[in-house]
């Protein structure tokens, strides 16, 4: 009797459980989704329309072309013009003393200072571990490079260098202060 009476409470709650677990909260759920895709509204920003190609007409026809056989010829010939230049430029470098900073290329220093000498400015150049001091005239560098003036925060330099062609050409050149960033 008792699995009589057993029986069919079980069917019962075993068929509330199930009653239970319908789709009526999938149904909610269903339509909440739903609701939300269609509330999203994608904004695509077009695509800017390319820029028109405007061909530019070529100036340097009427110049030397630098691999030509001409420019090539006079340079091994020594054209006497350029070389009386380039030996102005480059023979007082080569006939003095070279200093103790012409041993370093210009990128291994750093201006880590400047002092008041006087009323004129000294720089204080830092290589490897060692410090200079540099003053206007100084040599710094391997390309002849010699200090046209000093500020608190730049060592402006001219350098003698050889250009493609092999010429001996003046460019400017600065050494910037370094803050210390170890502090």
């Amino acid at each position: 009797m008792f699995n009589e009476i057993r029986l069919p409470m079980l069917s019962a709650a075993l068929l509330l459980v199930l009653t239970g677990c319908t789709s009526s909260g999938q149904d909610e759920l269903v339509q909440w989704m739903q609701a939300e895709r269609n509330a999203i509204k994608p904004q695509v920003t077009p695509i800017p329309e390319p820029t028109r190609f405007e061909p530019q007409a070529y100036a340097g026809e009427r110049r030397a072309e630098p691999f030509s056989v001409e420019k090539l010829a006079s340079a091994l010939r020594g054209n006497p013009g350029v070389t009386a230049v380039n030996s102005a430029l480059i023979e007082p470098e080569l006939n003095r003393r070279k200093q103790p900073l012409e041993a370093y290329p210009l990128d291994t220093m750093s201006m880590v200072g400047s002092l008041d000498r006087q009323g004129q400015l000294v720089a204080l150049v830092r290589v490897d571990t060692l410090l200079y001091q540099v003053r206007p005239g100084s040599y710094l560098g391997q390309n002849y490079g010699r200090v046209k003036s000093i500020t608190e925060t730049e060592i402006v330099l001219r350098e003698i260098v050889q250009d493609s062609a092999g010429e001996w050409i003046e460019r400017p050149a600065a050494l910037q202060l370094q803050e210390d960033a170890s502090k």
